[in-house]
């Protein structure tokens, strides 16, 4: 399977829900060259924008996705799966076929005003990256960010999108208030190995960058080591934690790769694509960690896995964050400004 510039899957397969499933065969006849998939944007109109989430080991109650899909195109992408709910393959489609809700903002605001809400930090990034390259026309994440300055709502914020440092104004000024963390996703400081895994990303040396600029502005930043991934950028882990200490940020957090549903499939086509001859061997220590199996869902042991290989790492990272000054605590979020939209008094 060849690979596609600018893209991290190669494939479509089926989506989970699609009634009809079609499969590819030779038929003789040489297919002409196709051209380089384009992303489409679709406009969808939100009912709500708040999600809610009772998992435990997820830090945060609420969180806000103002896309469905995602351009970055990251093939280890734990989201991919959530495209099949609106008939798409979780390959390329996924990160070409995109939905932006446009009218996130005003429906925020809407749902912050509902009787009985009581304000709990809102995460943005939870699913699909807030500032992935259409934020840059769409302005959906600023928007939102607006609404939450206006409303004194704290927010946590993650991404690994270039597009942040237009919005350092609007994040400092959150910061004053006490407002925003800020999280920049860095799984390897390797520009060629990043550019194969998350092909419309930000380079590693940029979200550096950012975070440089995040600190100098102010405003409380951490690095998300995520994903680790055995035999592939584990090897980097402590040079990621030095150059983000070195950066400015105050903690480091890590996820261990996951592979739900049909991101197995798709990471392990990728594998055979870019690392034939470690593929192998990658999957073999994925699968040390995860009691044998390629994904294991279970609370608690999702993120971080169990045994020997999994247990190793996470002495290591222990180690570095503590080395490099990244096992700080955040400064806490003020959860007693909020002002509710449209409460009397609001103007005065």
């Amino acid at each position: 399977m060849d690979t596609i510039k600018g893209r991290g899957s190669a494939s479509q397969p089926h989506a989970r829900f699609d009634a009809w499933q079609r499969d590819a065969f030779a038929d003789g006849w040489e297919a002409p060259p196709q051209p380089l998939p384009a992303t489409e944007v679709r406009m969808e109109t939100a009912r709500t924008i708040l999600s809610r989430n009772d998992t435990p080991d997820i830090p945060f109650r609420y969180s806000i996705n103002p896309y469905r899909g995602c351009e970055h195109g990251c093939i280890y992408c734990y989201a991919r799966p959530s495209h099949a709910y609106v008939n798409l393959s979780p390959g390329l489609d996924f990160e070409t076929k995109l939905y932006a809700k446009a009218n996130a903002a005003q429906v925020l605001r809407a749902e912050l005003a509902r009787p009985g809400y009581r304000p709990d930090p809102i995460n943005l990034g939870g699913n699909t990256d807030p500032y992935q390259p259409i934020e840059r026309s769409w302005h959906l994440t600023r928007q939102i960010l607006e609404v939450l300055l206006e409303h004194r709502h704290p927010c946590t914020l993650v991404t690994k999108g270039a597009a942040i440092e237009r919005d350092l104004d609007l994040l400092a000024e959150l910061a004053r208030h006490r407002l925003i963390h800020v999280f920049l996703s860095l799984a390897t400081l390797d520009g060629e190995l990043a550019r194969r895994l998350e092909p419309r990303a930000a380079a590693p040396q940029l979200r550096l960058r950012l975070l440089r600029l995040l600190s100098e502005a102010g405003i409380p930043c951490g690095v998300l080591v995520a994903p680790i991934i055995p035999g592939l950028t584990d090897a980097g882990l402590e040079d990621v934690l030095k150059a983000a200490g070195e950066a400015g940020a105050y903690r480091a957090d890590y996820v261990l790769l996951r592979l739900p549903g049909e991101v197995g499939g798709l990471f392990t086509d990728w594998l055979k694509r870019h690392y034939p001859l470690q593929g192998a061997r990658i999957m073999g220590l994925i699968r040390q960690c995860r009691a044998g199996r390629e994904n294991d869902a279970r609370f608690f042991s999702r993120m971080v896995g169990e045994g020997q290989v999994a247990q190793l790492l996470a002495q290591r990272f222990r180690i570095a964050r503590r080395r490099h000054g990244l096992d700080r605590p955040l400064p806490a979020l003020d959860l007693s400004a909020f002002r509710v939209p449209g409460a009397q008094g609001e103007l005065f």
